[in-house]
């Protein structure tokens, strides 16, 4: 443990602020008066000739849509106002604030978990972001107050032996500087929620908080204390989420995902900040809670009826954030804290496939919304994250319903001569009123990109991080072009998402693709296919028959038409890392890594493949370290006739057929058996003098 006259020096917190209500009612009262503004100009200009049911549906759509897109760039136009004046901003931010700061140093008596559920990840993967997030911790001398939990619901016999060895090795590593914990659950019971809630049951009562990590969460040490540090010094304070950044991945997609999250995030969390203040929301990972409101208040139900809708609540943060504030607790977004990373998806596709995921479980809080008792601020939460999905099938529609209107006009002809009127009817032009709305719905989409990119200038260290101001311009450009190539492309994958579900077919929840693997030319071609199809359908019919509404829509077809071969580009690794040879696309977590990342890709670096002569199931039979190690951390239950029946028919099919003649079912049932795993060591052992009746891994291993 270092000496304490050795240990940084964290500045004291300030208490967190109060609810900003009038906040709240000001960008209620902005995104209002825009989208009545828009939504009156787009009015005028299709009342032309009154008004059909057709044209209502898309002032509707229009509406709701410009709404949502405006509620964004106000947030992101508060950010960079706090952004822009700096300290002022600042203390504007931290008005309601209260004065007084305690004196006592905070955080020598709270304890704190650290808990990691995980799923079949990549141990080696997860072992790296451990040792390097708990090294950066031991430079606090109060690292005593902290303890690793590792909650494994891993189904593959090979992942979850290679767990106890990840486990095992961390043990030794920080032997007498914090405690480290590994429990396997043998049933995945309401997933990820399910292992928190277990954790809690078991262990929470000894912690006043813990951090929840995803299996590719690093955080540093300083953040992990100045989280501490705040909720010891807010007893008010349920849970502070802290925005992790998107690092590490080096394909093209995730570069420009990275760039994107590096210099338009920034003042996006800090206008949601502003905002919301203690009425903020929780994204499930790289987060501190207060365990026990948490346990208290946080428990989920099963939802009635089938999935998708009805059982297991998947997308449980935002449920446990509602749940929280609905008990009188705060929620905040710590967004001055640097120091929280995670890994993006490393392509469009494996995006989609998280995005399937949480559109299954953002559509389910429509069962969620209206519960009893629940803040306007946290419905609005549930109802933004249902409405991000949900806005993919509206804009779709809008597109769908504009195409039909266009197509009504180019097929009516305008009536110079109404029967009672003297004059002629002139067509009146609203090519001015048009071009106006349209000038201003580009401006609310991109304007807070070019806000991001102006803040930079506001700081030399982090603009000259971001490549300067050219490479970073050029940056800019580059990802706001991929972004409009791709943007339709999402809507169509996001779209086809909701129609899924509402069709009734459920997601299966599998673990994250986290290393950056590219995707074949089959692999684009099956996923992007249907998109191709339709772009292609749409454009035709609008060529033919709306020539005039063809160019409109062009930026909109463009990248499904291209969507495979983009897709298999935006994969490439080398091409994203040619870029960053060109300082395109760069972030400070690769011009100027911290410390905890660079410790991270060292510790990635170093890791060595386990031989794959022998299987570790195999090995956990024979080897006596490595069968040990098993025995200690299963818990030995009763069994019953039938079940020791079905066990000894696995013992003795294994000695017949080996490892092969066992499925990976099969061979969890017995690594669950602690006086099966038993019999099998020492039959192995036997072998060794008898002649081996089973595949004897020491001596392959030999």
């Amino acid at each position: 443990m270092p000496q304490t006259a050795r240990e940084p020096k964290l500045p004291r917190e300030p208490t967190l602020p109060r609810e900003p209500t009038l906040r709240r009612t000001l960008l209620f009262c902005l995104v209002t008066a825009s989208t009545f503004g828009a939504v009156m100009v787009l009015g005028t200009i299709l009342a032309a000739q009154g008004l059909s049911l057709l044209e209502l549906g898309i002032l509707g759509l229009f509406g709701l849509l410009f709404a949502w897109i405006t509620t964004s760039f106000w947030t992101s136009c508060a950010g960079f106002v706090l952004h822009l004046f700096g300290h002022r901003g600042q203390r504007l931010h931290d008005r309601s604030r209260a004065a007084g700061i305690d004196p006592k140093p905070s955080g020598d008596g709270s304890r704190t978990a650290l808990i990691m559920p995980i799923y079949n990840e990549d141990p080696t993967r997860v072992r790296a972001g451990l040792e390097a997030t708990l090294q950066s911790l031991l430079e606090y001398s109060t690292a005593e107050h902290f303890d690793l939990f590792i909650l494994s619901d891993s189904t593959d016999p090979e992942v979850w032996l290679a767990e106890e060895q990840a486990w095992s090795r961390l043990n030794r590593e920080f032997a007498g500087k914090l405690s480290v914990y590994y429990r396997h659950r043998p049933k995945n019971l309401a997933r990820k929620s399910g292992n928190i809630a277990e954790f809690c049951e078991s262990w929470g009562y000894l912690y006043d908080y813990m951090v929840v990590l995803d299996a590719d969460s690093i955080m540093s040490g300083r953040c992990l204390m100045k989280l501490v540090r705040r909720m010891d010094l807010n007893p008010q304070v349920g849970l502070i989420q802290v925005p992790p950044v998107p690092v590490l991945r080096e394909s093209f997609f995730a570069r420009s995902q990275q760039f994107a999250a590096s210099v338009f995030g920034p003042i996006f969390a800090s206008g949601l900040s502003f905002w919301f203040g203690g009425g903020s929301n929780y994204w499930g990972h790289n987060a501190i809670i207060r365990v026990a409101p948490f346990m208290a208040h946080c428990g989920l139900p099963n939802l009635p009826g089938r999935e998708p809708f009805g059982g297991e609540i998947l997308s449980h943060d935002f449920v446990e954030a509602a749940l929280l504030r609905r008990a009188g607790w705060e929620v905040w977004l710590a967004d001055d804290l640097s120091g929280s990373y995670e890994e993006p998806p490393p392509t469009l596709i494996d995006h989609a496939k998280r995005d399937r995921r949480w559109c299954q479980g953002n559509l389910q809080h429509l069962r969620v919304v209206f519960a009893e008792g629940l803040r306007p601020l946290s419905r609005l939460h549930l109802g933004m994250g249902i409405m991000s999905y949900l806005s993919s099938v509206f804009w779709f529609l809008l597109l769908a319903l504009s195409g039909l209107e266009a197509l009504r006009q180019a097929g009516t002809e305008h009536s110079y001569f109404i029967e009672g009127d003297l004059f002629p009817n002139w067509p009146v032009s609203y090519a001015f009123e048009a071009t106006t709305l349209l000038a201003i719905t580009l401006s609310i989409l991109y304007l807070p990109k070019i806000l991001g990119y102006l803040a930079l200038f506001l700081d030399r260290r982090r603009l000259q991080a971001h490549g300067g101001p050219v490479k970073a311009g050029l940056s800019l450009l580059l990802e706001s072009l991929t972004s409009i190539l791709l943007a339709p492309i999402l809507m169509l994958f996001q779209a086809s998402f909701v129609v899924s579900i509402l069709a009734g077919r459920s997601v299966r929840w599998a673990a994250q693709q986290r290393d950056d693997g590219e995707t074949s030319w089959a692999e684009a071609a099956a996923a992007h296919l249907g998109h191709t199809l339709i772009a292609l359908l749409a454009g035709c019919l609008s060529y033919i028959y709306v020539p005039d509404f063809f160019f409109w829509l062009t930026p909109v077809l463009l990248g499904p038409i291209l969507s495979i071969p983009l897709s298999r580009f935006t994969s490439r690794v080398d091409v994203g890392r040619r870029l960053l040879d060109w300082g395109i696309f760069l972030t400070p977590c690769e011009s100027d890594p911290p410390r905890v990342l660079r410790d991270l890709a060292r510790r990635i670096a170093e890791a060595k493949p386990e031989s794959a002569r022998t299987s570790l199931f195999e090995q956990a039979i024979a080897d006596p370290f490595v069968n040990a190690l098993h025995l200690t951390l299963l818990t030995r239950e009763s069994r019953s006739r039938s079940e020791r029946l079905h066990l000894d028919a696995l013992i003795a099919r294994f000695q017949e057929k080996g490892a092969a003649g066992l499925t990976s079912g099969e061979k969890r049932d017995l690594l669950s058996d602690p006086e099966s795993m038993s019999s099998l060591h020492a039959l192995a052992w036997r072998a060794i003098d008898s002649g081996p009746s089973v595949p004897d891994p020491l001596t392959q291993r030999a």
